[in-house]
């Protein structure tokens, strides 16, 4: 396999600490990338609970077997650290400087290291060494307040918007603007603090502007794009599905109205006041067919409409699996590597990393001595 067929982060070399969540996902973007991944897995698992084998967030690595606590497991992960790029961990604070592999012990090792660092909260603040999970740190930050209707309880949206797109994508961006850096004339490593509440509230700065300039109410489903708008939204349809409204532009609501069959039955679109009764006149009009009707009908406009498809049926859209999208790899249908690369594309070389499973490979590779604590047992 040639360079060019390994993604642009090809010849990267990375070591994650096992953990859950978004640290193991940026680990995996890495990969997907390019980047030669070595998950250090510990005896015992990482504690997610699924079989290893459809952890897709571990696919594009390789994993070896350390235990962090016993006596000669430090000093095999900063043999592995002197020859890294990259080291990701997921730890609260403080706890991989009390297991031997902290950010001033790998930098010492190796000065142009990049050690990235996912946590919830950060590495200081008040709640720092405090356990949470995504819904609490999207909470703190306002993020979740903006999700659902008026007047009832915030809507959770999965682990996306915080352990995701909070943490993961920001900890990514983070630790390759410090690689760059460290690769500058005169460059140092350095440590990326990456928190998932820093993530969370920077993902919201259009809004803030919005709210400062009058434009957002600080109140969910009453703004154009948190479902207060009538024609951005998702309509039930005669069979139980639901079609997907973002009608902004005029040009495109009119086109929408005209197909939807309602011109002439509803209120201006900038009647604020009568936004209820324009949107009990969609929803009805709605409600008179099947969503796959509806997709026939507004097939091929510009009208911003679209069907809601569940996560089994996303990959067989014409649209997206056109685009490959979705791959199936190892028996596996799973979202395909992103973005795309003219060059130098990314591709899922491996299924999901088996604890353990190239130990050997990685030594010899990496020309380090590693030893499985399996072996001893």
């Amino acid at each position: 396999m040639t360079a060019s067929m390994n993604g642009p982060l090809a010849g990267v070399r990375v070591v994650e600490l096992a953990g859950i969540g978004p640290g193991p996902f940026a680990a995996m973007l890495l990969a997907d990338l390019g980047a030669d991944v070595v998950r250090i897995d510990r005896p015992g698992g990482a504690g997610l609970g699924i079989d290893p084998a459809y952890d897709l967030t571990n696919r594009n690595k390789r994993s070896v077997l350390i235990d962090l606590k016993a006596e000669d497991g430090p000093g095999q992960v900063l043999a592995l650290v002197e020859r890294a790029d990259v080291l990701i961990e997921g730890y609260r604070p403080g706890v991989a400087e009390r297991l031997g592999v902290g950010p001033d012990v790998c930098l010492a090792r190796n000065p142009r290291l990049v050690y990235g660092r996912m946590t919830g909260w950060g590495q200081d603040g008040p709640l720092a060494h405090r356990a949470g999970h995504d819904i609490g740190y999207i909470a703190l930050t306002g993020t979740l307040s903006m999700i659902g209707k008026d007047g009832e309880p915030p809507v959770v949206p999965a682990n996306l918007v915080g352990d995701y797109a909070g943490g993961s994508l920001y900890l990514v961006i983070g630790v390759l603007a410090a690689l760059q850096h460290a690769r500058t004339e005169g460059g140092t490593g350095q440590v990326v603090d990456a928190a998932i509440v820093d993530g969370a509230a920077h993902l919201a700065t259009m809004i803030h502007g919005m709210m400062a300039a009058g434009g957002w109410q600080d109140r969910r489903g009453t703004n154009l794009l948190d479902g207060g708008c009538p024609f951005y939204g998702a309509y039930e349809t005669a069979d139980g599905g639901y079609m997907a409204v973002g009608a902004l532009e005029q040009r495109f609501y009119d086109e929408f109205i005209d197909l939807l069959g309602i011109r002439d039955e509803i209120p201006a679109r900038k009647d604020f006041d009568r936004w209820g009764e324009l949107r009990e006149a969609i929803a009805a009009r709605f409600r008179t067919r099947t969503r796959a009707e509806w997709t026939a009908v507004f097939e091929g406009s510009d009208a911003c409409v679209a069907p809601v498809l569940s996560l089994r049926e996303a990959p067989a859209h014409p649209h997206i699996a056109a685009r490959g999208t979705f791959t199936d790899h190892g028996g596996i249908t799973q979202p395909a590597p992103a973005p795309r690369f003219s060059a130098t594309p990314g591709a899922v070389r491996r299924p999901p990393a088996m604890p353990g499973a190239h130990t050997a490979e990685v030594a010899r590779d990496w020309d380090v001595t590693l030893t499985d604590p399996q072996e001893d047992r």
